[in-house]
């Protein structure tokens, strides 16, 4: 490595291999077929609640229940972005959180025929814990890259979770299809899968936790509570800090609109990212190998993706890049609502390869291009808000269509209004590479 910067871009991109493991593995591909087809009974399961039963499967379960992850970060992200900002601590709260949800994606191994409540604690925690150690993660990105580097730097960071999700991704998939060899079920080979997810995960953090350089912002102590530097303190000064940054929301006009075209254009991305398994398995009746075998070509294919369209955004321009890549999501949809085979499957996976990764990494580099840098963490913690409010209804929406109409084509079809809002609002968003000034 050259100097410091190198080692810290190197280090903030390794977290993006180590953490992929994570959003491929179990958000992505084993974790839901194995909920849909092990862990949930082929009968389907009761929901009750004080008296209320509410029959339902496996498709609305997890719909459900990644919503309710999303709507727990919501609550609480902008929140632990001020706190990091405050007390110079994004690395710790990146680490904490990394190895906390690393943890519980290791339990998932204990998780049998039946464990429903079980799995969904687990999978709960885990991801809560994946989705807030992102908003640390994100928040280096300005002060790791400069604004003509910050497209780049994105989209290698996706690169590397591309490739790093894709190659555990393929140890997994090659123990499953020849477990017999190794003298264990089919399913016990899924479960060390979900182990290994998380072992792979805390493991290669190992680099981001040595080499990524935590910035400082010369703000050591709540100014408004002097000599009190405990937890409740903090907490009372992040929030502080939260309700000053809403009550000036006229000031970050530019920011505001971005923030809502990304909430609409991301639920359809979202819901995409986390249903695209199940809806193979329901919809089409298609065999797991083919919906591994699909989930790994977007894997690999993301990579050329992610780095293809920053390098064109750096040319042309981050926002005319991005709305030209959600008009291409419009179309997958569409194909979607119309796949009849597995061969339809496959071709929808090559070309959500392809644009995933460049409308992800553009995104995050146009929103680092106007927040302010000292104060990273917290706007990356509304970042994670509207990110995660929008993965709060595709996936309820998502669930209510399946479970009204008993079908998954007309959900998916839904997430049609949710681009074009998107499109509309991005349109009014200026690209000037213009940080916004907080003082």
């Amino acid at each position: 490595m050259k100097n410091q910067k190198d080692k810290s871009i190197f280090a903030w991109c390794m977290y993006d291999w180590a953490n992929s493991a994570f959003a491929t593995t179990i958000i992505a591909a084993l974790l839901p077929i194995y909920f849909a087809t092990v862990v949930v009974p082929q009968s389907g399961w009761t929901f009750r609640f004080g008296g209320i039963e509410i029959p339902t499967n496996a498709t609305t379960l997890w719909g459900f229940l990644s919503g309710t992850t999303a709507l727990f970060v919501f609550l609480t992200a902008p929140i632990l972005g001020a706190i990091a900002d405050i007390t110079e601590s994004r690395k710790r709260f990146l680490m904490a959180f990394c190895f906390g949800g690393s943890l519980f994606t290791t339990l998932l191994f204990f998780s049998r025929s039946g464990d429903v409540w079980m799995t969904m604690v687990f999978f709960f925690i885990a991801n809560t814990c994946f989705i807030s150690a992102n908003i640390f993660y994100d928040s280096f990105l300005p002060h790791i890259a400069s604004r003509n580097e910050i497209d780049q730097v994105s989209g290698r960071g996706y690169a590397y979770g591309y490739l790093g999700g894709g190659l555990q991704f393929l140890i997994c998939i090659i123990l499953i299809l020849i477990h017999n060899k190794f003298g264990i079920e089919k399913t016990m080979a899924v479960r060390i899968s979900l182990l290994f997810s998380g072992a792979w995960w805390a493991g290669f953090s190992i680099i981001t936790l040595v080499w990524l350089h935590e910035p400082g912002n010369n703000e050591t102590s709540p100014q408004q509570y002097p000599g009190k530097n405990n937890s409740w303190t903090y907490i009372r000064s992040g929030i502080s800090r939260i309700w000053h940054t809403i009550l000036n929301v006229k000031k970050y006009r530019n920011l505001t609109i971005f923030l809502l075209a990304f909430m609409f254009y991301n639920d359809g991305i979202q819901t995409v990212i986390r249903m695209a398994a199940i809806y193979g398995k329901d919809e089409l009746g298609l065999k797991n190998h083919t919906l591994m075998g699909t989930l790994l070509l977007v894997q690999f294919i993301g990579i050329g993706g992610a780095l293809l369209f920053s390098r064109i955004a750096k040319t042309f321009g981050s926002k005319k890049i991005l709305i030209f890549v959600l008009f291409l999501w419009l179309g997958i949809l569409c194909y979607a609502y119309l796949m009849t085979s597995a061969l339809d499957f496959w071709i929808l996976g090559i070309a959500v390869g392809l644009v995933l990764g460049g409308s992800q990494a553009i995104s995050r580099s146009l929103y680092g291009s106007m927040v302010p840098v000292k104060e990273s963490a917290e706007f990356f913690g509304f970042y994670s808000v509207f990110e995660k409010f929008s993965a709060i209804w595709g996936p309820f929406v998502f669930g209510i269509i399946r479970q009204i109409t008993g079908t998954s084509r007309l959900a998916i079809l839904s997430l049609v209004g949710f681009f074009i809002t998107g499109i509309v609002l991005l349109y009014f968003v200026k690209d000037n590479g213009t940080r916004i000034n907080t003082d």
